[in-house]
């Protein structure tokens, strides 16, 4: 089995909904999208893929849609005040942990066709969620 990894970075804030803790309240993160491709066999080239096709579209993608907003749960009662303010928000149905981000970029990265096996996401220097198929 071949592997291939590429490190996209991105900020983002967030909260989460129901949560005792300081992560309840608005805060931050500088991110770092850990995106992991696997294949039996190798392209024409003796790639798995193109890391710089990973980082057009995946990161791409990352920059438009995650890249400095804040990530909140569709039912946070601060949305629509944000919405009203015209403030950069991108909004999930679930509550915007390090997990549900990393499914999130992991299932674009699998719509988009790339052979993704695992994505962590780094939300510090020492804290990272990851999200895969179980084999």
């Amino acid at each position: 089995m071949y592997s291939v990894t590429r490190e996209i970075t991105f900020c983002y804030g967030h909260r989460l909904l129901d949560y005792d803790g300081k992560c309840r309240h608005l805060h931050g993160h500088n991110g770092r999208a850990v995106i992991t491709l696997a294949a039996t066999r190798l392209d024409e080239l003796g790639m798995v893929v193109d890391f710089s096709r990973l980082k057009h579209v995946v990161g791409g993608w990352i920059d438009e849609a995650l890249d400095h907003k804040m990530l909140l749960q569709r039912d946070d009662p601060v949305l629509p005040y944000l919405l009203e303010q015209g403030e950069p928000v991108y909004v999930l149905d679930v509550n915007p942990t390090a997990e549900n981000i990393a499914r999130l970029i992991f299932d674009y990265a699998a719509q988009q066709g790339f052979p993704v096996v695992e994505v962590k996401l780094w939300e510090t220097e020492t804290c990272y969620a990851s999200y895969g198929p179980r084999q």
